[in-house]
C-alpha cells in the first residue's frame, strides 16, 4: 500500500491545459509536446538510445553504438576511466619522439593488476565452461585477497587458479586441482598452497567435498547411461558408509565406484578411459577398487539390472 501511495506522489509531466493527452517526445530536438495545443511542456529530454546507429552489415565490426565498458564495481572508481588510442599524427608525439599521452596515467597499478586478473580469470573459467556467477565469485575473492595484501610475494594468477577453485567449492560445483591446473599456468603445489593462505587470510570455509560432486560430470563425460550413474552414486555412497575406503579420496573412490559399475553393465569402461576423465592414475583407481570388492554383493543398488554378475566382476 505505501509503494502505491508512493507511486501516486510523484510528480508527472502534463499539459496544464489538456491533462489527460498522451505526450508525443520529439526526438531529435528533446522536447515533450502536447498533440491537442502544441505546447513543450518539457524540453531538453535526454535522449538514452545509440549515439551511433548500426547497419547490418557492420555486424562483424566493432559496434560503434558502445562509446565504453561497462562499469566494473570491482575497480576504484568503477573503472570509469578514459583509454586513449595510440597517435598516428605528428602532434601526438615531441620532439624525441615519444608520446605525449600516456595511458599509465589514468589507471592505477593495482586496478591494472586486478584487471589482468579479471582477464586470466574469465579465460580459465571458459575453458572448463564455468558460469558467470562462479566469475563473479572468484573476482570478489581475488579482491578481498589483493586489497589485504596478505599474500605478498605469491603470484597473481595462482592466487587466482586458488580463488578459482574456493568459488567452485562454495557454489556446489567443485572441480579438481588437475582441472585447474589443466587450465592455468600454475602448478598443483602451488594452487594448494594458495589455496590454503587464503583460507586463513579471509577466514572463511569451503564444504568438503564429496563423490556425489564428481559423479554425475564424470558419468557424463564418459557417456555412460543413467542407470550406471546411479548405480556408481549408490556404491560410492554405501562404500563410505560401511567405512571400507578409510583415507582415500572422493575422486578415487567415485573412479572406482564408476569402473565397478560399468563393468556389471553393459556400458563397460576401462580404468585408462575413466583415469582420464577422472584425473587419477589407473593404480589409485585399482587401489580403491580392491578395498571395496570384497562386498560387492552389497554395494550395488538393489533394482540394478546386472549385464555381469557380481561374482564374474574383475578382481584386479
Amino acid at each position: 500500500l505505501a509503494s502505491w501511495v508512493d507511486a501516486l506522489a510523484l510528480p508527472r509531466v502534463q499539459c496544464p491545459n489538456h491533462p489527460d493527452a498522451i505526450l508525443v517526445e520529439d526526438y531529435r530536438a528533446g522536447d515533450m509536446i502536447c498533440p491537442e495545443c502544441g505546447l513543450v511542456v518539457g524540453d531538453r529530454v535526454i535522449d538514452v538510445g545509440s549515439e551511433w546507429r548500426t547497419f547490418s552489415n557492420e555486424k562483424a565490426l566493432k559496434d560503434p553504438s558502445r562509446v565504453g565498458d561497462a562499469q566494473n564495481p570491482l575497480l576504484n572508481g568503477g573503472d570509469l576511466t578514459t583509454m586513449i588510442s595510440k597517435g598516428t599524427g605528428a602532434a601526438s608525439f615531441d620532439e624525441f619522439g615519444n608520446s605525449k599521452y600516456q595511458n599509465r596515467r589514468t589507471m592505477s597499478s593495482s586496478d591494472r593488476a586486478m584487471l589482468n586478473a579479471f582477464k586470466e580469470i574469465s579465460t580459465m573459467a571458459d575453458r572448463i565452461n564455468l558460469p558467470r556467477n562462479i566469475i563473479d565469485r572468484t573476482n570478489n575473492l581475488f579482491k578481498q585477497v589483493y586489497e589485504q595484501k596478505s599474500l605478498k610475494g605469491r603470484a597473481n594468477d595462482a592466487i587466482a587458479s586458488a580463488c578459482l577453485y574456493i568459488a567452485c567449492r562454495q557454489e556446489g560445483v567443485p572441480r579438481t586441482f588437475k582441472e585447474i591446473c589443466a587450465v592455468s599456468r600454475i602448478s598443483k603445489k602451488e594452487i594448494g598452497r594458495c589455496f590454503k593462505l587464503i583460507l586463513k587470510a579471509l577466514e572463511t570455509s569451503v564444504d568438503l567435498i564429496t563423490t556425489g560432486d564428481f559423479m554425475s560430470r564424470f558419468c557424463s563425460n564418459l557417456g555412460l547411461p543413467k542407470q550406471v550413474q546411479m548405480a556408481a552414486t549408490y556404491i560410492a555412497r554405501k562404500a563410505v558408509e560401511l567405512d571400507l575406503v578409510p583415507g582415500r579420496s572422493p575422486i578415487s573412490v567415485a573412479a572406482a565406484a564408476i569402473y565397478m559399475a560399468s563393468q556389471a553393465s553393459a556400458e563397460k569402461k576401462t580404468q585408462k578411459e575413466i583415469g582420464d576423465i577422472a584425473g587419477v592414475a589407473d593404480v589409485t583407481i585399482r587401489q580403491s577398487y580392491r578395498l571395496i570388492y570384497p562386498r560387492a554383493a552389497e554395494l550395488f543398488p538393489p533394482d540394478f539390472k546386472f549385464d555381469t554378475p557380481v561374482d564374474k566382476l574383475p578382481q584386479l
